[in-house]
């Protein structure tokens, strides 16, 4: 696909590897809509971008919400590439001292990270429909993002997890359902990147978490996300699976 003069939507797209997204597509070329709760991160960075670049306040479970931010960008440039990146986490074993894990907070965390990347999916997949394929007949990629926690669920991390599991689990049935279509679905786990989340962390602590990664021995870069996010929407054979970038990272039990 030629990101250049492609629409393009990131969820998530105000910070940490959403934002680094919008960057690298941007500068590729696309026009990129910016879908976040953040207006203020999300405007600033629209504003720095300047042309091909807009912000739309968004919700991704609220469907007419992610519709208005597709159409924003599927109306004048054509919708092509679908980057899903918004996403939350919660940490709480199955149960405890303080008793069972509550029902509403898993839900939430399901609601906003699975189902809020499937909200986004089917809507942008609907108006990537309506494209004229390129020449090698394709009409659109859609990225969502799982994690090594798909994986190597850590003690704590049933909710989220789950919810990376699910995103890993629709990967291939999505591909498949698209095929006729000729938009592909692809995902990427990430392992331990230098997100906002992590920025928190004292400089040690950080440091340590980065020592536990085999090679490169260090946090991940927000940038390296994104560019295979590029390299994914420029090889139309990548189709239909889960990308580990990790570093070679297996996580242990906690």
């Amino acid at each position: 696909m030629d990101v250049s003069g492609a629409g393009a939507i990131v969820s998530g797209g105000a910070s940490g590897l959403g934002e680094a997204t919008v960057r690298r597509l941007h500068e590729a070329g696309a026009h990129v809509v910016i879908a976040d709760l953040n207006a203020e991160k999300g405007e600033a960075l629209a504003s720095e971008l300047g042309e091909r670049a807009e912000f739309v306040s968004t919700n991704v479970t609220d469907e007419d919400a992610v519709l208005v931010a597709v159409d924003t960008v599927a109306a004048p440039h054509g919708l092509r590439i679908a980057v899903a990146c918004a996403g939350i986490g919660w940490a709480q074993r199955v149960t405890g001292k303080q008793g069972p894990h509550p029902l509403d907070l898993f839900r939430n965390v399901v609601e906003v990270n699975l189902i809020g990347t499937f909200n986004l999916m089917r809507l942008a997949a609907t108006r990537m429909n309506d494209n004229v394929p390129d020449e090698g007949g394709e009409r659109g990629v859609f990225v969502s993002t799982a994690s090594v926690a798909a994986f190597d669920g850590q003690i704590g991390q049933i909710a989220y997890s789950a919810s990376k599991g699910g995103i890993v689990g629709m990967t291939l049935p999505a591909a498949r359902d698209l095929s006729s279509r000729g938009i592909r679905v692809m995902a990427i786990a990430p392992g331990l990147f230098d997100t906002p989340l992590l920025a928190a962390l004292p400089e040690p602590a950080r440091e340590a978490l980065g020592k536990t990664i085999p090679f490169p021995s260090r946090l991940g870069r927000p940038a390296e996300f994104a560019e295979l996010v590029h390299s994914i929407a420029i090889n139309p054979m990548l189709n239909g699976e889960t990308i580990r970038l990790d570093g070679a990272i297996r996580m242990p039990p906690k």
